[in-house]
This record gives structure tokens, C-alpha cells and sequence, in this order.
């Protein structure tokens, strides 16, 4: 058999047994996927193939997607003024320390975008794990707003690989913090709209009509946002994300379309990122220094969390804000997108590569792990 017929195989049986293993290890999907990749990768049943390559991209872009429409601007503006200054505090903290640490240990400059991370899409694991607590909705809320973060970020680090430091790197700046400020007039120009006429929304995206208008919609946005990005040299992943949070801010009526949309991407396109992922490391660049940095990587990232997490001390106690800290710390899919970047733009070499890749998977276990077990500890009247 071809090579291609070999991928195409291997791949569909890849999408078929994943559940059932995830299910039986009680382990996160995305993590069995990561691991069948490897296993499938070093056999030799996957290969490097540019449709293969092609379809990890938009599967990633299209868990951005999904990320997104986590967000609703419109609570987030709802937002106690006390809560964001926490919030603020908080990732404030989390970057001050990640550069004194990367100082200390005299890793490279792109360990600063890399360290400070946070992904709110593993995040809502731990809910299914432990059910809905206070402390758990404030870290997904602090979680969204260090996502954003954490994307306009990896923007910029994606502008300086293009263009380098120089002037095309200010403009390239410039362009991005513009499309903010038209994202900002938009988004008052839609709440006007929607303000003055209410059944417009309902008619732009019909809760329920044969021809499926809400995901057509969705999808439009998506591949033309992508376009637009592409035309102002911006990172695409922000144009993925912005489309999420337009979509459930002005769209929240439609509470079926996340629903609707989720079940393509987690079982074809985001499977197929994950096994991409997977398949790019081979056991034999796994060896006891790289897991052993890994280990050193997952141990520093999660206690950064954890202090930068103090904050809530008095109001959560110790035990709640370690597990606070504990569930800022899986960045996975952010963490191999930026690894990923910095890996083609000759920043990081494979070893290093790999090690994070290595971590982004060992964060997820450590954390699942630590949450369920310090969960379950009983030693503070404050916490819930």
C-alpha cells in the first residue's frame, strides 16, 4: 500500500479507538491522541504529508474557535472592578516572576512568552471532574482574560519572527493594536444594532432552520477572518479566537451552536492537530535528560501559578488557592502552538521543542492528578 493510503488508515482508526481508551485510562482525549501520534509516528504509519500538515492547522485554529466562544465580552464587562484588579494582579505577577526565573536560570528570551501561558480549554475538564465551585468559575474568568493575553502575545512573537526587530515589526504592531481598536468599535456598533433592533439577531441566526444558517454563518466568519489576517500579516490565531467571541457576545441566544459546531472539531479536525502534534516527536528523542527537563519545565511553570495565586489567600484559604493556582496551569494547546512557532522560526531547537511539547502533556497529568487528590483534603475552614 501507498504511503497515503497507510495515513489515511492509520489516521481513522486513530479517531475511532481514542475514545474508548480516554475512557478507560479516565485521561484527557486530547492526551491519548497526543500519545497514539507518538506511537504511530515512530512505527512509521505517519509521515510528514501536506494535506496532513494543512488539516492540523485548521483543527488547531479550530479549537481557537471553540476557545472563544468561552468568552462573552459582555460578562466580562459585568465584572466586579475589585475582581479584574486581582485578575490583573495576579497575571502581573505570573509575567514579573517568569522573567526573574528566566533570568535566574538564563533560559532564552522566548521562554518569556512561553512561561506565563494559560489556556482556559482543559480547564473546563476539571469542572466535569469536580463539579461547579466558586473558586473554579474566578480561575476560568482570570483564565479568559490570560488567554486573550496569552494570544495577542504570541501575535506579536509571531510579527517579530516575520519581520524581525525593525520597522516593519512597529508597523506590524501598529496594525495589530488598530485591528483592536476596530474590533472595540465594532463590537459597540453591533451592541447599538442589536440595543435598537432585538429580533435582528434572531434573524441573522435563526435558532433552528433546515438549512443550518447559524453553522454557515460560523464557518464564514471563521475562513474570512483567517483571510483578513492573512492580508494584514497577523497571526491567524487571534483572528480564530475574535470570531468565537463574536459569535456567543452578539449571538448568545443560539445556545445550540457550540453544540452544533464542537462535535466536527473534536472528532475529526482537533483530533487531527493533537495526532499531528503527536507524530512530530519520536521515541527515540525521548531520553532521561529531556524527560528530567520536562519534569524541571512542568515543575516551574505550576509553581509560578501557584504563588502568583496568593492573592486569593485570604479569600480562599491555602488549600483552594493552590488548587486555583494548579488549574491556571495547563496551557496545552497555547503552550504547543508557541513552542511550534518558535521551533519553524529557528528560536528553539527539536530537543527543546520537544521538552515542551513533552511538558504541555505532563502539566495535564500532574494537574488532573493534583487537583483530584488536594481536592479531596480537608484541612482549612475557608476553603470550599
Amino acid at each position: 500500500m501507498s504511503a497515503e493510503i497507510i495515513l489515511i488508515i492509520t489516521l481513522s482508526v486513530i479517531l475511532l479507538i481514542s475514545p474508548f481508551i480516554s475512557n478507560a485510562l479516565k485521561l484527557p482525549i486530547s492526551m491519548v491522541e497526543i500519545a497514539l501520534g507518538m506511537i504511530a509516528g515512530s512505527i512509521g504509519l505517519l509521515h510528514e504529508n501536506e494535506m496532513f500538515k494543512i488539516l492540523a492547522e485548521v483543527g488547531f485554529l479550530y479549537l481557537m474557535l471553540l476557545a472563544g466562544m468561552e468568552v462573552n465580552l459582555k460578562d466580562l464587562l459585568k465584572l466586579p472592578k475589585s475582581f479584574v484588579i486581582k485578575a490583573v494582579i495576579v497575571l502581573g505577577l505570573l509575567y514579573i516572576l517568569s522573567a526573574i526565573v528566566i533570568a535566574i536560570f538564563k533560559f532564552s528570551f522566548i521562554f518569556l512568552a512561553i512561561f506565563p501561558l494559560i489556556s482556559i480549554g482543559l480547564m473546563l475538564s476539571i469542572q466535569q471532574e469536580i463539579g461547579k465551585t466558586e473558586w473554579l468559575d474566578n480561575a476560568i474568568k482570570i483564565g479568559v482574560i490570560g488567554e486573550l493575553l496569552s494570544i495577542l502575545v504570541l501575535t506579536i512573537i509571531s510579527g517579530y519572527f516575520e519581520f524581525g526587530v525593525s520597522k516593519e515589526l512597529l508597523i506590524n504592531i501598529g496594525i495589530l493594536f488598530g485591528f483592536l481598536v476596530l474590533l472595540g468599535v465594532v463590537f459597540m456598533a453591533f451592541r447599538t444594532i442589536f440595543w435598537w433592533f432585538p429580533r435582528l439577531k434572531h434573524s441573522i441566526m435563526p435558532i433552528a432552520d433546515k438549512y443550518h444558517q447559524d453553522v454557515r454563518i460560523a464557518i464564514s466568519l471563521f475562513f474570512i477572518m483567517i483571510a483578513v489576517m492573512l492580508v494584514l500579516h497577523l497571526d491567524v490565531v487571534l483572528g480564530a479566537f475574535v470570531v468565537g467571541v463574536f459569535l456567543t457576545t452578539f449571538f448568545d441566544h443560539n445556545h445550540h451552536l457550540e453544540h452544533k459546531l464542537a462535535p466536527f472539531g473534536f472528532g475529526f479536525l482537533i483530533t487531527i492537530f493533537f495526532v499531528h502534534v503527536g507524530s512530530s516527536i519520536k521515541f527515540s528523542d525521548i531520553s532521561l535528560k529531556l524527560l528530567g527537563d520536562a519534569l524541571w519545565i512542568t515543575f516551574l511553570m505550576i509553581i509560578l501559578r501557584i504563588i502568583a495565586s496568593i492573592v486569593f489567600v485570604k479569600e480562599y484559604g491555602i488549600k483552594t488557592t493552590i488548587l486555583f493556582g494548579l488549574s491556571l496551569s495547563m496551557p496545552l494547546t497555547l503552550l504547543i502552538a508557541t513552542a511550534t512557532l518558535a521551533y519553524n522560526n529557528h528560536m528553539l531547537d527539536s530537543y527543546w521543542y520537544t521538552v515542551f511539547v513533552t511538558t504541555a502533556v505532563l502539566e495535564v497529568i500532574v494537574v488532573m492528578l493534583g487537583v483530584k487528590f488536594i481536592n479531596k483534603l480537608k484541612f482549612q475552614k475557608k476553603d470550599s
